[in-house]
């Protein structure tokens, strides 16, 4: 556990308690709007939010904005502020955010602009005399297009013309400027969550992770079936690409309390970003912290009390260091109860394992699709650059961004290794190579399925009718795997075909990508054996069940269905038990089935898990 400093020390004797001490495996921060930095000239107003705060969850570090929506914290106001966190042992930050106008739109500066740029660097010459790491909250891009910039533009693309204006502006208008007046300073960027987009508006993923000093994640998910259409396991894969982005860089993860359909949904991201190894996480903001938790929010899933959420530890009295008791009902308390639970264990796990996935930087193309395999049971390890050293790889539309392509996956498979492209990928590279290693071909057309057979299998049902490609190949020259019933006629779902050794995949995506959550369970375990061979855990069962591994044989599977689940834990090698690392509990290994066709070695294991939930385990060889 952390050494807690003197003037933690010395808070802990003082007439208020706050809540209990730092965790051991992660540090917590809270993040103060412009607007809330401003009301902490009032000591009182302050002293009352903090409190509350303090009580419910443990506090190591406090985010200042000094500018949002051309509000700018005056200097005294900044300095009583940092003077109140110091004297409690809390670090401080500061934090800008470059809106004009965050409501209409999120309006941004225009970096073509003059007066802009000249408002931009005073803001960020602002920020770095009081702060020695400042961050700039997700709104470090442009969507303008004024006469200037139509202008400025030329024949350029948005995309490329955004691109060029934000890296010098990086350069010209906050780097320099920052060192110029605080040379010790720490700039941070911290990217939202709809990063299969950011080229278009002038986030760099290619120039940028390497000019700032260091970059930190908006692991945010919200309601998957909102206007952001992003699935859960986003949360974890953002953090896992963004750190390899810029390895041993990637600050932390940040989530706020927008867009929540249950309470379970709040929590799922407070642990998906810990799940991923994040040092760090940051609560948005104080004032969404400090709110009220609704009833309604509050009763999600609380029948069965099964839930990974602990909403009995949230209701219960906080017993403070005095003996005094503190009710809360306030987000904060949330997010303490989440922390308690999961800091009893994140310490056991490894360094996160995934299937190595590659996404250019800049690319776009069956967009986060990657995040709905995630959500299908197979654990994700997206990177900016193709993984040669590993031995499976998984390749979706977006690789085709790469003019190499087909040569490397190419050098792939000659060194008897294994590819899997995505139907969307195939489209992509005809008549661009790809017909070198296997002559098949999107053809354009679509097939209404819903009935599908793994290999010599039973025909089996999907949860509902779906649209796919209609995808041609030459008999014999490569392989059905599995196939996907059209009455009387068929398409490949899953493909194989041998080249120099090795065997490039073509998985067939659905017109829906929700529709593969509709998957039959026997379609998508072999799938799932597929891409998971390298690792030494793979699930079988159904879609919404999660699979986070880690290198050390520790690994979570978590359910996001509405419904009890049960699914089969497969082990690469011979596992005597897993051990449940929370309740302790052994689970006994059972024989793995197998078939005429398929001799598989291992150890196989049943699980069970309540609605939105997740279990820990240790494997015992």
């Amino acid at each position: 556990m952390r050494t807690r400093n003197a003037a933690w020390m010395i808070l802990l004797a003082s007439t208020w308690c706050p809540r209990a001490d730092a965790y051991e495996n992660f540090a917590v921060a809270v993040y103060c709007r412009a607007y809330e930095t401003k009301e902490m000239a009032d000591r009182n107003w302050l002293d009352s939010r903090w409190q509350d705060i303090t009580k419910q969850v443990h506090v190591d570090k406090v985010y200042l904005e000094t500018h949002r929506d051309l509000l700018i914290v005056d200097d005294e106001t900044l300095n009583q502020a940092k003077a109140y966190f110091r004297e409690r042992g809390v670090r401080t930050a500061g934090g800008i955010t470059l809106t004009v106008n965050e409501r209409n739109r999120f309006e941004t500066f225009c970096y073509t602009n003059p007066e802009h740029r000249q408002k931009v660097k005073e803001i960020v010459e602002h920020t770095a005399r009081h702060f020695d790491e400042l961050i700039l909250d997700d709104f470090f891009f442009t969507s303008c297009k004024c006469r200037l910039c139509i202008a400025a533009k030329g024949d350029k693309s948005w995309t490329k013309y955004r691109l060029d204006l934000m890296e010098e502006a990086a350069r010209s208008l906050i780097l320099a400027p920052a060192k110029a007046v605080n040379p010790k300073v720490k700039v941070v960027i911290k990217y939202p969550n709809w990063y299969e987009h950011f080229q278009g508006l002038g986030f760099n993923l290619e120039k940028e992770p390497a000019l700032f000093d260091g970059l930190y994640t908006g692991t945010e998910t919200r309601d998957p079936s909102g206007n952001q259409h992003l699935q859960p396991y986003l949360g974890y894969l953002i953090f896992r690409y963004f750190e390899n982005l810029k390895p041993d860089g990637n600050g932390g993860g940040w989530v706020d309390t927008g867009g929540l359909p249950t309470m379970d949904r709040y929590a799922e991201q407070l642990w998906l970003t810990l799940f991923a190894k994040a040092p760090e996480i940051t609560l948005f903001d104080i004032r969404q912290i400090t709110r009220p938790v609704p009833s309604n929010l509050r009763a999600a899933w609380q029948g069965d009390g099964q839930t990974s959420f602990d909403f009995d530890a949230m209701k219960a009295p906080i017993q403070l260091a005095d003996g005094a008791t503190y009710q809360a009902n306030m987000f904060a308390r949330a997010a303490g109860v989440t922390f308690e639970r999961v800091d009893r264990f994140l310490g056991k796990l490894g360094e996160p394992a995934g299937v190595r996935s590659y996404k250019p930087c800049h690319s776009t193309g069956e967009d986060f699709l990657h995040n709905y395999l995630g959500m299908c049971g197979v654990p994700m390890d997206l990177a900016p650059d193709f993984p040669t050293d590993a031995n499976t790889v998984f390749l979706a539309e977006t690789a085709k961004f790469d003019p190499d392509l087909v040569g490397k996956i190419k050098a792939h498979l000659v060194q008897g290794k294994q590819v899997m492209i995505t139907s969307g990928l195939l489209g992509a590279l005809q008549g661009k190579g790809i017909e070198s290693i296997v002559e098949m071909q999107v053809t354009g057309r679509k097939a209404i399925v819903k009935d599908f057979r793994a290999g010599w299998g039973p025909t089996v049902a999907a949860g509902a009718e779906m649209a796919i490609p209609q995808i041609q190949y030459l008999t014999n020259d490569s392989w059905e795997e599995v196939s996907a019933l059209d009455e009387t006629n068929g398409w490949p779902m899953l493909h194989s075909a041998s080249y120099g050794g090795g065997t490039l995949y073509v998985l067939t995506i659905p017109e829906s990508f929700t529709d593969l959550y509709h998957l039959p369970a026997a379609v998508l375990d072999r799938v799932r054996d597929t891409l998971c061979r390298d690792l030494f855990v793979r699930l079988h069962g159904p879609a919404e069940v999660c699979l986070f591994a880690y290198d050390n044989d520790t690994f979570i599977v978590e359910s996001f269905r509405d419904e009890p689940v049960d699914v089969q834990v497969w082990t690469k090698n011979q596992t005597a038990a897993l051990t449940d690392i929370i309740s302790g509990q052994a689970v006994p290994a059972r024989p793995l089935p197998q078939s005429p066709w398929q001799r598989v070695s291992g150890s196989m294991f049943e699980v069970t898990l309540p609605p939105h939930s997740y279990r820990v385990f240790q494997a015992q060889r």
